[in-house]
């Protein structure tokens, strides 16, 4: 498979890095992907899939001011247009983790045209005020002790080296996204060495999560997204509730759930011949026979 980099200039003139894997078929955008390019290019044999960084993160370039970051994952999914318009193709699947799911559905409710497919991996759910049941969400010590850890390291942060701190901050973090401690040095998203991801902490807490919460989607929101969503979802996930999950796959038209278990944030990680087998068999034009529609 070929492998090349770029950039792509957003519709408000910053520059977006991109590694493209594969060079035919039908192209695939994935958001954030790049830190995960190895675990993913596989699926690039049928197709082209283009991992790109977002504004302010990786390799791209840093926002100047505020008006390019204040719209928070809105700035996002009108970057995924810019980066179809460039790569000058009619439409694009869509792929996104975490947050990222999200945008990727967000995508396709407002450029419906421009969407084949969707797939959300571990999203985050679509109505963050909303509280799940325990069978829903998965709050153990493991998650508990890493909170109690951050909290003391941020206590620390003022006097600690900002790649010290960063690793340090991933350390805490990473045992959360998986279910067997062994998995996590396969976690690949700690990219302390780059001063975008050492600064990224702000953005988040006063731009992207807070965009995130105030979503307010309606019926007609969700109906604007025909194109067909899978949603891959581990159901011990600790950092985006397996809730949040089954939302999606329900208020969305045309959306049906896999479900990974055991697994937590990262299943692909986790369990990947059916995570994969999964996504693959989606991207082709078929639901998986893993795949279920929820409706309650």
């Amino acid at each position: 498979m070929t492998t090349s980099d770029g950039f792509v200039t957003t519709d408000d003139g910053l520059r977006l890095f991109y590694r493209q894997v594969g060079d035919s078929g039908d192209v695939a955008l994935f958001i954030n992907g790049v830190p995960i390019v190895d675990d993913f290019a596989p699926l690039a044999r049928e197709r082209t899939i283009v991992f790109f960084d977002p504004r302010n993160r990786g390799r791209s370039e840093t926002v100047r001011d505020r008006s390019q970051i204040e719209r928070g994952i809105h700035h996002d999914v009108d970057d995924l247009e810019a980066i179809r318009r460039h790569l000058r193709v009619d439409r694009v699947d869509v792929i996104g983790h975490s947050y990222a799911g999200a945008t990727a559905a967000l995508y396709a409710m407002k450029y419906p045209a421009s969407t084949r497919r969707v797939v959300q991996i571990g999203p985050v759910a679509p109505d963050q005020s909303r509280q799940y049941p325990p069978h829903l969400k998965h709050e153990d010590e493991t998650l508990q002790l890493a909170l109690a850890a951050l909290g003391e390291l941020m206590k620390e942060q003022s006097t600690l080296d900002p790649i010290e701190f960063c690793r340090r901050f991933w350390t805490i973090l990473n045992p959360i996204y998986v279910i067997d401690p062994a998995d996590v040095p396969r976690l690949k998203w700690a990219r302390c060495d780059d001063a975008n991801e050492r600064g990224y902490m702000p953005t988040w807490l006063q731009h992207i999560l807070p965009s995130i919460q105030q979503l307010n989607l309606t019926s007609d929101d969700f109906a604007r997204a025909v194109a067909p969503v899978l949603v891959v979802h581990g159901r011990q996930d600790r950092s985006g509730p397996y809730g949040g999950g089954r939302d999606w796959a329900r208020l969305l038209p045309n959306a049906r759930l896999v479900t990974v278990d055991p697994a937590a944030h990262v299943p692909w990680i986790e369990s990947p011949s059916l995570v994969f087998d999964a996504i693959a068999t989606f991207l082709r034009g078929q639901w998986p026979a893993t795949a279920e529609q929820i409706t309650t």
